[in-house]
């Protein structure tokens, strides 16, 4: 840690801080004894970490009652913020505005759907880029821009995610850590495991082109339950941190740096 005494005065500070990160995804909750576990689990933070980030899927079939079951697990957090991107599962019931509403009001978990936050911790400023992604496969497999109306939606909505996400860490840009928070995999390094013929249907690699743009610290994804843990895309790492991946409840990483916020503009 550095020390300032009062010749510093008007200089930068850079004490060191570490930020501890929480990650899940693939929750599901929904069934019989799911409220129970996760409230044990997500109380188990306390004191432990500084931000929880979920990567999606956090209900069996989208239902607004699940959401209140993921809302009332997350109480035993007293006030660590709790940030989540929906997932595939999430939309299943296609009552999108009813999940969000249950998981916003009820616990204060606060969804980023192609939208950024930017959070103070640590005497400094954490940035998190949200969106669920979206399929269309990798490099030599894409869903094309051609055809029947329906599968050229399919192309637009993946480009609408990436654009989106593009977006998002552009906002987040002059933050000391910056984090992606995706729920389909935007690299296949972390799908590794999955049947290659379902690739397509677990992510896409357009996802990949605003994070060698921006290069954020941290990406997270889930989705892919049979995959991979650990990639990474040229320096950015990725990790899959979907339950069945990694084996226990909640992945918790630690950013370093320099304890600082972006100077005023005079």
């Amino acid at each position: 840690m550095g020390i300032r005494s009062e010749n510093d005065a008007g200089r930068e500070v850079r004490d060191d801080c570490a930020i501890r990160i929480a990650a899940t995804g693939d929750i599901h909750l929904g069934r019989e004894g799911d409220l129970e576990r996760w409230a044990e689990a997500f109380a188990g933070l306390r004191d432990r970490v500084d931000l929880v980030l979920l990567a999606g899927d956090l209900t069996t079939h989208g239902e607004p009652e699940q959401a209140a079951m993921v809302a009332e697990a997350v109480r035993g957090l007293d006030g660590i913020p709790v940030l989540t991107v929906l997932g595939n599962h999430d939309w299943h019931a296609d009552r999108r505005d009813e999940v969000v509403a249950a998981l916003q009001d009820g616990g204060g978990v606060d969804v980023l759907e192609r939208d950024h936050r930017i959070l103070e911790l640590c005497g400094t400023e954490v940035g998190v880029a949200g969106c669920k992604g979206f399929s269309g496969g990798f490099d030599g497999a894409h869903i094309p821009d051609f055809g029947e109306p329906i599968m050229r939606e399919v192309y637009r909505e993946s480009m609408r995610e990436a654009e989106a996400l593009d977006a998002a860490l552009a906002a987040i840009a002059l933050c000391p850590f910056r984090i992606a928070l995706l729920h389909y995999a935007p690299i296949t390094a972390t799908l590794q495991g999955e049947r290659s013929d379902i690739w397509p249907f677990l992510g896409t690699d357009r996802l990949a082109a605003p994070l060698r743009e921006h290069h954020p610290d941290l990406v997270l994804h889930g989705h892919a339950h049979a995959g991979t843990f650990a990639g990474q895309l040229g320096e950015v790492p990725v990790y899959n941190v979907s339950v069945p991946v990694l084996g226990e409840d909640f992945w918790v990483f630690e950013m370093t740096g320099a304890r600082r916020m972006p100077s005023e503009v005079h």
